[in-house]
Order: structure tokens, then sequence, then C-alpha cells
């Protein structure tokens, strides 16, 4: 019974030093957190992008954490700065991921701002990145006889624009999901004070792929 009781307090000693670690110094750590003076809060249009964002599972296939560039030549990529808690100020649920099948998302918006360039990236990726593996999501189109006042035309390369002369026109969704990726700007100082080196050009890749 000795053996028992010392167990169960084994357990409940080591449940205590993980909760205490993992749950309540975090907490205390971030608990006073305020957002960057640039960082703004999103749009409607961006939070509902951020659900297609989510519904769609770019998060699997895309992380939003530059690492260190004592870590990790993410700098170099043209991914950014290394994120710190606060950038994450206005996300809920966090959409840090965990895989890069495509490239880092952080600052997309800061490298490929370019509402017609991403629509059309999402529509048809090789079209933009030959060779890219990221799917492609014409479900987000429609197919138009004619472009009606109001339509946003995406602008294809010609050997990927409809054959039949009909318009490629962007959905809702399509529309709401690239205002979200072009929101996504980390370019901000963490120190307002300190200056930023300029990030060098970065390779061609994908916006969300």
């Amino acid at each position: 019974m000795e053996s028992e009781y010392k167990l169960l307090s084994g357990a409940m000693v080591t449940l205590a030093l993980a909760t205490a670690t993992l749950v309540v110094m975090p907490y205390l750590q971030l608990s006073d957190l305020q957002p960057p003076p640039d960082l703004k809060p999103y749009t409607e249009q961006q939070l509902r992008g951020r659900q297609v964002y989510i519904a769609m599972g770019c998060v699997y296939c895309h992380s939003q954490q530059p690492r260190s560039q004592s870590m990790a030549p993410d700098f170099q990529r043209g991914w950014g700065r290394a994120s710190v808690a606060n950038d994450y100020y206005y996300d809920t649920p966090h959409l840090l991921g965990t895989m890069r099948t495509g490239p880092d998302l952080f600052n997309i918006g800061a490298r490929q701002p370019s509402v017609d360039w991403n629509l059309g990236h999402l529509y048809e990726p090789r079209a933009y990145v030959p060779g890219s593996t990221m799917p492609a999501f014409p479900f987000l189109f429609k197919l138009k006889d004619k472009a009606e006042p109001g339509d946003k035309v995406v602008n294809l390369p010609a050997s990927y624009a409809p054959s039949d002369g009909r318009v490629v026109v962007a959905g809702p969704d399509a529309l709401d999901l690239v205002d979200y990726l072009i929101g996504l700007n980390h370019t901000y100082p963490i120190n307002p004070d300190a200056q930023l080196p300029t990030l060098p050009e970065p390779p061609a890749e994908g916006a969300a792929k």
C-alpha cells in the first residue's frame, strides 16, 4: 500500500510540475501582452478570408512563424524577421503551422501584394510558379460568358485562360482569402525605434502554396 501512495504522490507531483511549466508560467508571461503599435486588427473581410484559409487546410502546408537568423535561413528566403508572441495578438486560433510544403506566409502580403497575382495563383498555381505542387482551387471561381458589373475578372496568362472565350470571375471566398493573405504583413520592427534590414528578394514562390 505504501508503494501505491508513493506512486500516486509521484504522479501528482509530476502533473503539477508539468502544469506549472506548460500552462501557468506561459500564461503569466503572456497575460499582459499588448499588440505592436503597427499591428492592425483584421477587417471583417480578412476574418472571413481567415476562415476560408482554415477550412481549405492551408495551415497543413504553410507555417506563419519565421525562425531566427541564427537558427535557419528564413530571413534570406525573404520570409522576414523571427516572429514574437505579440505578432499574433489578434489571431484566434493561432495558425503557426508545423509543415512547410509551401513557403511561410507570415509576410506574404509584403512579398506578393498583388490581388490579381494571388487570385490567378489560387485558380491555377502552375500558371505562375512552374512545377508548383499546390492544388488548384477552381471551385472558388466562376466561368462566365461575359463579366457583369462588380465582377472581379481574373487575368490569367493566355495559355491558361479558358479556350472558349469565357472569363474567370473570382467568387466571394476567393476574394476574402486573398484579402486575408495580403493582410499578412509583419514587416514592422518589434521595437518601434529600431530599423529592420531590408528583406532580400525572395525566389519565385506560391502565395498560398
